[in-house]
């Protein structure tokens, strides 16, 4: 996908935070407290990422998932901000979701991982 293609799809923070690694305010993005079915598709390309019936509330001010649908995602470490985490993009495009973590159980998930994810990397359909 042709760079320009995708700032023209954008909006300013989109673009900031799928193709420049940024987050967005927490308690203040489309889907932090969303509870519609349906499937979270990747805000650029359109890719599948996140089944509504995994989405759970863990606090933080952010869409959480306890899991990415079988090969959406691809993992990237992380080291930037003085900490080591795990980045979690989108397979087809790259575009930067969030960030997964292993605290899910203590955090209201059905499995160990807790996918926070930026809204507006998303789009629910």
């Amino acid at each position: 996908m042709n760079p320009n293609d995708i700032k023209q799809k954008l909006t300013e923070e989109e673009w900031k935070v799928t193709q420049e690694k940024g987050t967005e305010a927490p308690f203040a993005n489309k889907y932090w407290n969303t509870h519609e079915d349906g499937t979270y598709h990747c805000k650029v390309c359109d890719t599948p990422l996140f089944a509504s019936d995994t989405k759970f509330d863990s606090g933080p001010g952010w869409p959480s998932f306890g899991e990415a649908l079988s090969g959406a995602v691809k993992y990237i470490t992380d080291d930037t901000h003085g900490m080591v985490r795990t980045e979690v993009v989108c397979v087809n495009c790259g575009a930067h979701l969030g960030h997964v973590f292993d605290d899910g159980k203590e955090t209201g998930s059905k499995t160990e991982k807790r996918f926070c994810m930026n809204s507006c990397s998303l789009d629910l359909k």
